[in-house]
């Protein structure tokens, strides 16, 4: 069926495909959204105190953001709920993020920085995010609307990470190396590529009927896991879980000790050519241990140099797979019926 384009483009009604295609210019272009940006230097925190509040799509990036300054001395915080924690005052950036602009999470957060006059940064593409910005004069950056959240990260992650560089708190990223890795990984994952040169699709076909298990690293790609499991929840529609090295070797592997049949699952490792050699070690061991009880495994490899487009592009081929995986299943990817109904009980 995935070398079928006509019987993809009728499952795909409302054409996740293009979005996916369009993800690498949609980054080149919240790149160039920043630097229309002024620099806002009025709002230097006292500290290098930074919090990203967001959910689902909107929020991940602000788990990006935490591993690529894991080595720099900042203190992050990704909050997702309602509340601020008592640590966030005065000495603190917020960034207030929120595609719609109306996510109610989102908004009571900004409310609350705003009572404790925290410096405020807010990204949106409209809704009570943008109106409130523009009434209180705080800086918004706003991105282009109609997307579902999830294929917009670039537009709600870069101007984050921009404005961190040009306050020169962090060196300036190779933006042109992550552009051009996710550019080959569109042309090999691409639907008009067929299954057999199509690595997206490979791995979409072997998850068929399994609930896909994802591993990744503590501090550099367990984002990647994160974001691949809500993918495979919102996309393919299907259920999925993660964990990370080394944790996972401290707990989960106990659970295939039990008469559990590990058939039902298929085990996706995140890896990434810099992994610590005790990481190394242990990933492999734990494969090997899957191996003897038979069950299936895939890894997944990051590209690149940077963290950044190591990061990117393993999240990127990710994205085709959940994508790939739903079609396998007769669904649209775009649909998210369960969240709209939890939205309308709310409002309700």
């Amino acid at each position: 069926m995935l070398n079928n384009q006509e019987r993809m483009e009728e499952i795909d009604r409302e054409k996740m495909r293009d979005l996916l295609i369009k993800f690498p210019f949609h980054c080149e272009e919240a790149l160039r959204i920043t630097k229309k940006q002024e620099l806002f230097p009025n709002l230097f925190p006292k500290k290098r105190k930074i919090v990203i509040c967001g959910m689902g799509g909107s929020g991940i990036g602000g788990e990006i953001l935490k591993n690529l300054l894991r080595e720099e001395n900042f203190s992050i915080f990704v909050n997702r709920g309602y509340t601020l924690p008592r640590s966030v005052d005065k000495e603190a950036l917020v960034f207030a993020v929120s595609y719609s602009g109306n996510t109610e999470e989102t908004l009571a957060a900004y409310k609350e920085a705003k009572k404790r006059e925290v410096s405020l940064i807010s990204i949106c593409s409209g809704g009570k995010l943008r109106e409130w910005s523009k009434r209180d004069g705080v800086p918004c950056f706003v991105i282009p609307p109609g997307m579902p959240p999830r294929t917009a990260l670039g537009y709600l992650f870069i101007p984050m990470l921009r404005v961190l560089e040009r306050w020169k708190w962090v060196k300036e990223n190779s933006y042109e190396e992550l552009f051009q890795v996710l550019k080959r990984i569109k042309d090999s994952s691409a639907p008009s590529v067929p299954l057999e040169k199509n690595r997206a699709k490979i791995i979409s076909s072997r998850l068929k009927g399994k609930i896909p298990l994802i591993y990744g690293v503590e501090g550099t790609t367990d984002v990647v896991a994160h974001r691949l499991k809500t993918q495979f929840n919102e996309n393919s529609k299907t259920c999925a879980f993660w964990d990370v090295f080394p944790e996972l070797n401290h707990n989960e592997v106990v659970s295939w000790e039990g008469k559990e049949n590990l058939d039902k699952f298929y085990f996706l490792f995140i890896r990434d050519k810099e992994e610590e050699e005790r990481i190394k070690k242990r990933i492999e061991i734990t494969q090997n241990i899957l191996k003897d009880k038979e069950a299936e495994w895939e890894e997944i490899w990051t590209e690149g140099k940077s963290l950044l487009t190591r990061i990117f592009s393993a999240i990127y081929l990710g994205d085709w797979v959940s994508f790939y995986l739903a079609l396998l299943q007769r669904i649209d990817p775009t649909p998210v019926k369960m969240i709209d109904l939890l939205k309308q009980k709310m409002e309700e």
